[in-house]
C-alpha cells in the first residue's frame, strides 16, 4: 500500500453562469496528495491519506469522498479546524491560477504527536506539494521520511505553490531536504524554473541522482516527459495528441500513475528501482503521459480508472 502525505481542501471554481451581482461557485475536491491517493485507487491501487482533516462539513465531505473512492483513512487526524479552500481561475491555456484560503487550516497541523505506527502493509511513501513547506506538517513528514527511508520507498513531487509560501529560498531548502531522502523525484518543468531560474531543468533533474534517489522524472507539458535513471540514462515519451480542456490535476494523475506501474511491476524498493530494465521504465513513462492526457481532456481533476488507460483508444 502506498501512504499519500498531505493535504486534502476544496478547489473552488468560478461557474461561467453567474449574472448580475451573483458569482457562481463549484467546489470540487482536492488538494495534491489527495488527487494522488484518489488516482491510485482508481487505478486498482491500494492508497491510504496521511493528514490533517477537518471536523467541518467540508471535512466530513472529503472523508466521504475518499471513503466512496476506496481510500483508506485510518492516518487521517480529524481536528476543529477549517477546511482549506483553494480558489482557482483558469488562464487562457487552461492552466490554474490559485489562491488559497488556508492559514491556520486543519491540513497543515499534524505534528509528531499524531503520527501512528505505520503497518507492515505499507510499502511506499509518498510527499508533496505545500505541506513540504507550511509548519507544523512540513517538519513532521521530513522527520517522517527521514525515519523511513531505509525501510520504504519514498516518491517526491515537489508541486510548488507560491501563494501559500512566496518564499523560494524555503522552497529550495525544503525540496533539497526532502530531495535527500527520497528514491523517485517526480518535478514539472515549471517547478524547477521557479525554484532554479535561468539553469537547465535537465541539469537539475541530474543532480538530483545522488544520496538515495535512483529515477527522476521531468514533465515538459507539450514536449512531453523525460526520466533520468543513474543505470540507464535519459529516455523521453512524447506528449499525446490532446484536445485539452485544462491542465488541473493533470501532475497529480502523472504522479499517480508512475506510483501504480511501479506497484504493478513488485517495484516498491530502492533496490528494485535500480534493477528495472529500460523497456520498463519506458513503459513506465508511456502509461504517466497516457494517464495525464487523459485528465487533460477533462474538465478539473477527473483522474482516469485503469480501464481508461488501457484502452487502445484512450486519449
Amino acid at each position: 500500500m502506498y501512504l499519500i502525505c498531505g493535504e486534502a481542501l476544496f478547489d473552488v471554481f468560478t461557474a461561467p453562469n453567474g449574472t448580475g451581482n451573483r458569482l457562481m461557485l463549484e467546489a470540487v475536491a482536492g488538494g495534491s496528495p489527495f488527487n494522488v491517493a484518489v488516482g491510485l485507487s482508481r487505478l486498482g491501487v491500494p492508497a491510504a491519506l496521511l493528514g490533517g482533516i477537518s471536523s467541518d462539513s467540508f471535512g466530513e465531505r472529503l472523508r466521504q469522498i475518499l471513503s466512496d473512492e476506496g481510500v483508506r483513512d485510518g492516518y487521517l487526524v480529524t481536528f476543529d479546524a477549517p477546511t482549506t479552500l483553494a480558489m482557482v481561475a483558469l488562464a487562457a491555456d487552461g492552466s490554474p491560477c490559485y489562491s488559497f484560503r488556508g492559514e491556520g487550516c486543519a491540513d497543515r497541523l499534524m505534528q509528531d504527536a499524531h503520527l501512528q505506527a505505520l503497518g507492515d502493509d505499507v510499502h511506499a511513501i509518498h510527499v508533496g506539494s505545500y505541506s513540504l513547506v507550511v509548519p507544523p506538517i512540513a517538519d513532521t513528514l521530513l522527520r517522517l521520511v527521514t525515519a523511513q527511508s531505509q525501510q520504504r520507498l519514498i516518491s517526491l513531487d515537489p508541486n510548488v505553490r507560491l501563494n501559500v509560501e512566496p518564499d523560494l529560498v524555503r522552497w529550495r531548502e525544503r525540496i533539497e531536504a526532502f530531495a535527500r531522502h527520497a528514491h523517485l523525484i517526480k518535478v514539472s518543468d515549471e517547478d524547477l524554473e521557479l525554484l532554479y531560474p535561468g539553469e537547465a531543468p535537465e541539469r537539475i533533474a541530474i543532480s538530483w541522482l545522488k544520496d538515495r534517489c535512483e529515477l527522476v522524472v521531468l514533465t515538459r507539458g507539450s514536449q512531453g516527459a523525460y526520466l533520468f535513471s543513474r543505470r540507464h540514462g535519459q529516455l523521453h515519451a512524447a506528449a499525446r495528441p490532446t484536445v485539452v480542456r485544462d491542465t488541473v490535476g493533470a501532475g497529480d494523475t502523472f504522479q499517480a500513475a508512475l506510483l501504480s506501474y511501479l506497484y504493478e511491476q513488485h517495484a516498491l524498493t530502492a533496490t528494485d528501482l535500480a534493477r528495472l530494465q529500460r523497456e520498463q521504465l519506458q513503459a513506465l513513462l508511456d502509461f504517466a503521459v497516457r494517464a495525464a492526457s487523459i485528465t487533460c481532456s477533462r474538465i478539473g481533476p477527473d483522474l482516469p480508472f485503469r480501464y481508461e488507460i488501457d484502452w487502445p483508444n484512450a486519449t
